[in-house]
């Protein structure tokens, strides 16, 4: 079927325009302007590039009670997710052929398109390089140990060698395991006070400063999933002027919230990295605004309520945001830190160009992965209304702006929120 989209904003991170017009689909894809068999009014609202969401978990395998692909897909069409990059960090890890077969299998239970990363090591254990040719043969978009730093620096070197020699990416976690082990929070007064075991910033940067020596050395294609720090951004800034393959990301969290959320010891609060300082907090914005950060990432992790409704210290990391990272963003357009164009290039445009997806435009010929959103549209957070199976959100009463309308994968509608409150 043929779907024309009328009077909508449209969001275009290529061009980084917001302009009122219309949009065409055709069989699946966009289509020049024509007529069309069917017409969706958009009554002046939002319409962008489906969300590319970088980093998320989900349970499937060994954890399935914590999130499947089919409520992560649930979640990701309502929050105008269109396309889930999943982590490796699953149990057993994704460090095989086989077993990243046995997940995309999973994965075809998911109203939304899915792409895997998988282990840069066996088992996630940083002692043996995985098997990344053979893993990159059967669908792997990047190659990560996620938040497992691997501590022997020959043998990252040598995964780092063997991937620049199939141009494969790999994504790194920029932080000293030395000095993060044993740790729950970013190191200062607050920490202090609250008597909690805090991380120097400073562990980020040397992490970081690490991992960009070894990519000058290799000459690797390198992504860092999370920057949080501003004491991080100067070796960044270098690793680009001095030419190397280099780009960063940051999580949604991170942009909105700063480690005074943590209050007192509330767990959804409790994030890998922690949550930063203020000061930290709005330099990785401007860094963001600047370019400098490429990737927006919900970085979700279900987490089940036996495992958060501890004390702070031993209570699982980790928050869900498949749903919340649109409205979670927008906080940052109201307050005038980005325009929407510049948020999608990050959400979008950018993730996919970098792990080399279709999407994240709305140029002619381009898959129709698409969201329609409210941006004004207020509401407030309730954490048993989200599809996913776990609730852990820092966001859960909080009041927010930007409600996702409908969603799009390749012309097909997965997500309705006349029909959901219909059904409600």
């Amino acid at each position: 079927m043929s779907l024309l989209f009328t009077d909508a904003r449209l969001i275009d991170p290529v061009s980084g325009t917001e302009t009122r017009g219309e949009l065409r689909v055709v069989d699946g894809r966009i289509a020049p302007p024509g007529p069309a068999e069917r017409v969706i009014d958009c009554a002046g609202r939002c319409l962008a590039p489906g969300i590319v969401d970088w980093g998320v978990k989900v349970g499937e395998p060994g954890e399935r009670h914590k999130e499947s692909f089919r409520t992560a897909g649930r979640a990701a069409a309502a929050g105008g997710v269109t396309t889930m990059v999943c982590r490796p960090d699953t149990l057993p890890p994704i460090d095989s052929p086989e077993r990243l077969e046995q997940a995309r299998s999973h994965a075809a239970e998911s109203l939304v398109r899915v792409r895997h990363m998988a282990a840069l090591t066996r088992e996630r254990a940083g002692s043996e390089m995985a098997e990344i040719g053979f893993l990159r043969d059967a669908g792997a978009v990047a190659f990560t140990d996620g938040t497992r730093v691997t501590r022997d620096t020959r043998v990252l070197s040598r995964c780092l060698t063997y991937a620049r020699s199939l141009g494969a990416l790999v994504v790194g976690h920029p932080q000293d395991p030395g000095l993060s082990a044993g740790t729950c929070i970013t190191s200062g007064k607050f920490a202090s006070l609250r008597g909690l075991p805090g991380v120097s910033p400073l562990a980020e940067r040397m992490g970081l400063e690490r991992d960009l020596a070894l990519v000058e050395a290799t000459g690797a294609r390198w992504h860092a999933d999370q920057i949080t720090t501003a004491a991080a951004l100067p070796a960044l800034a270098r690793a680009r002027a001095a030419g190397l393959d280099v780009t960063a990301g940051t999580s949604i969290h991170h942009l909105t919230l700063n480690v005074l959320d943590v209050a007192d010891y509330r767990t959804f609060f409790k994030l890998t990295p922690p949550l930063r300082t203020e000061d930290d907090r709005l330099a990785t914005v401007e860094a963001l605004a600047a370019g400098e950060i490429d990737v927006i990432g919900s970085f979700h992790t279900p987490q089940d309520e036996e495992s958060k409704r501890l004390p702070f210290e031993v209570a699982a990391p980790g928050a869900v945001g498949l749903q919340t990272l649109l409205p979670a963003a927008m906080r940052l357009v109201h307050a005038g830190h980005l325009d929407l164009p510049t948020l999608w290039r990050a959400l979008s445009l950018n993730p996919a160009r970098r792990l080399g997806l279709e999407g994240g435009t709305l140029a002619a010929g381009a898959p129709a992965d698409l969201v329609l959103f409210d941006p004004d549209a207020p509401f407030v957070l309730d954490r048993w209304t989200l599809e996913s199976k776990s609730k852990n959100t820092p966001f859960d009463g909080a009041r927010m702006q930007g409600r996702v309308i409908g969603t799009w994968v390749g012309g097909t509608r997965v997500f309705d929120r006349d029909a959901t409150r219909a059904g409600a």
